[in-house]
């Protein structure tokens, strides 16, 4: 059962010590993306609007970035505003602790800290020099694993079309160090679950109606074409 912990609690159990990160971005926030008062900002994209274009349209992902991100980090900030000692902690703290928040925040923390941390790396691990295959240690990794490159593919695509309604697919690494392609529903992140996502695709309507209707399959399909594994492999070399 979750406790109802008071803003000295907080301050016990999370401490002061935590720095300022927003889980998925190395750089500065822009300026004009700030989103609410508080410590987490809207990430730029680090390409332009059109630049996935003909895999994702740039209406989709103007969309998608100003304003379905914008509203996760606007309302995650408006949650925590009540307990300054949270305003301290990271983000990843904040998901891997979601049963140690206050109650009454926990379910707001999950939908919109998870919706931040999923998009800040959705943003990051597509480029518009994607596509190809993994190479080095993730290749081999995969290839160990699922059997080959293009038996994960297929996996992946199965595991996103299995998706009830809206939520992701992933490729995360365990606490066991071993590749695991895992689901979850909503803005849930493989975090909360003591995974670390290093690839992952979103499956809420939102993210593709506008170029595939209700052709996910279409959509999961096209979508290696913007992949960019370089990010992914950085991702898994940090936790190998």
């Amino acid at each position: 059962m979750a406790m109802n912990w008071t803003r000295r609690d907080c301050l016990r159990g999370f401490g002061l010590g935590v720095g300022l990160y927003v889980l998925g971005s190395g750089r500065p926030a822009d300026a004009q993306a700030q989103t609410a008062d508080g410590p987490f900002t809207l990430p730029p994209l680090p390409y332009a609007y059109d630049a996935l274009e003909p895999w994702i349209d740039a209406r989709t992902m103007t969309i998608h970035h100003d304003k379905h991100h914008a509203a996760y980090v606007a309302n995650l900030n408006r949650a925590i505003s009540a307990y300054p000692e949270l305003t301290r902690l990271s983000l990843e703290d904040l998901l891997r602790r979601l049963d140690r928040l206050p109650t009454e925040i926990q379910r707001t923390v999950r939908n919109n800290g998870g919706g931040h941390a999923n998009h800040s790396l959705f943003w990051e691990i597509m480029s518009p020099q994607g596509g190809d295959e993994p190479k080095g240690v993730l290749a081999e990794a995969i290839d160990r694993q699922f059997g080959s490159f293009p038996a994960f593919q297929d996996q992946f695509e199965a595991a996103g079309l299995g998706v009830f309604g809206s939520g992701w697919v992933w490729l995360v690494s365990t606490p066991q160090k071993t590749l695991e392609i895992v689901t979850t529903a909503n803005q849930d992140s493989p975090i909360s679950q003591g995974k670390t996502p290093l690839l992952g695709n979103d499956l809420w309507e939102h993210a593709y109606y506008l170029n595939y209707q209700n052709r996910r399959a279409d959509y999961l399909k096209a979508w290696w074409q913007v992949v960019n594994w370089p990010a992914v492999s950085q991702r898994w070399d940090a936790t190998a």
